[in-house]
């Protein structure tokens, strides 16, 4: 039977890149992954990312897992039309909660004949927990009171980045989660490093209770947590002569978050790919301009492919208008860019198809 694993956590905590290491640690280990990604538009940098590891990556976009149970379950069934995959591993919208309640357990009950749920883990960035915690930062309230919930229904709380703190600020931090939320395992780990990647995932892949906490949620407060934020997924095709890729993702990266902590506006996060034939680089931002960070290099090269996702506290136009002005201003003279695909949009009012009341 397949083993299904919900990596929640809000915009920015980390699941892609656990998830981009996970995989490589499951095929040491000689199973089969099958991951899914899901969004509410097209053009996922996770998707494009994730495919890197060379296995099968399913998307599900134009709504959350919750709101297309039935898009979930095709993704599901299409990761194993060839091989069944020993493990699949599902990351669902950053903005969305109420998981327990409209995933695992629905999950549990329609197809515990096909797949054998893990708990829900959800992650979270101690910068940005511990801010959620005082009640202090830049986060819109709603948007704070998605991540609360999120906390509340988990199964696991992992602390993620755990190399960029130090050992006593993990453990002071983790103290306050066990006591804040004593029914949930509390871990932490460094996807960068690798510790703590290990003890996680094997707890995932053999506890048994999953789904435990089912909490009531304020749906009008989580909508209004979710349209705060401005979406933008973009995909582009740049062309220019021997260009530097990394130089002009840090540059177009640098000028995007400048614009950004010009208007104090909170930033949930935005990702970026370009991706230069088999290189590659992977952009983050998850706050102000210095929580800005590369992995991986897409080398010299006089064409490469973009993909931006961006999640910010400010109206889709606006969004969207400060995309083109960095691009333009990036590109200049020496790069032409060809939008493929851009949508900037406001989310809709969550809608699930599915809400149990009770494991």
């Amino acid at each position: 039977m397949t083993r299904l694993i919900f990596v929640g956590g809000f915009l920015g905590a980390g699941k892609t890149t656990l998830l981009y290491e996970v995989t490589r640690i499951l095929k040491d280990r000689g199973k089969t992954v099958g991951l899914i990604t899901n969004d509410q538009a097209a053009d996922l940098a996770d998707t494009s990312l994730l495919e890197h590891t060379f296995v099968k990556v399913a998307e599900v976009s134009g709504s959350c897992f919750c709101c297309d149970f039935k898009g979930l379950r095709k993704a599901i069934d299409n990761l194993g039309k060839d091989i069944k995959p020993d493990i699949i591993i599902a990351e669902p919208v950053g903005s969305c909660t109420d998981l327990s309640a409209t995933l695992i357990n629905p999950m549990k009950d329609m197809m515990k004949t096909e797949v054998s749920v893990s708990p829900l883990t959800v992650l979270a960035d101690p910068r940005r927990l511990t801010e959620i915690l005082d009640g202090t930062g830049d986060l819109h309230p709603s948007a704070a009171y998605i991540i609360k919930k999120q906390l509340e229904e988990s199964d696991i709380i992992v602390l993620t980045k755990t190399d960029l703190y130090s050992e006593d600020e993990i453990g002071t931090l983790s103290d306050r989660l066990k006591n804040s939320f004593p029914e949930c395992e509390v871990m932490s780990l460094s996807a960068k490093t690798g510790e703590g990647v290990d003890a996680w995932l094997d707890f995932a892949l053999t506890s048994e209770e999953a789904g435990k906490h089912i909490v009531e949620i304020d749906y009008d407060r989580y909508a209004e947590g979710e349209a705060v934020l401005g979406w933008l997924n973009c995909s582009a095709s740049l062309s220019g002569s021997n260009v530097d890729w990394d130089s002009f993702t840090r540059s177009f990266m640098e000028d995007f978050a400048s614009k950004f902590d010009s208007k104090k506006s909170s930033v949930g996060h935005v990702k970026m790919m370009v991706e230069n034939g088999d290189q590659y680089i992977s952009a983050n931002l998850t706050g102000r301009s210095d929580t800005l960070t590369y992995r991986w290099s897409a080398g010299t090269g006089d064409s490469s492919e973009m993909i931006l996702n961006a999640r910010v506290e400010m109206s889709p136009e606006e969004l969207e208008k400060i995309f083109k002005d960095s691009l333009e201003a990036t590109t200049k003279s020496h790069i032409k860019s060809r939008i493929r695909r851009l949508r900037s949009i406001s989310p809709g009012y969550p809608n699930p198809t599915y809400r149990y009341t009770k494991k």
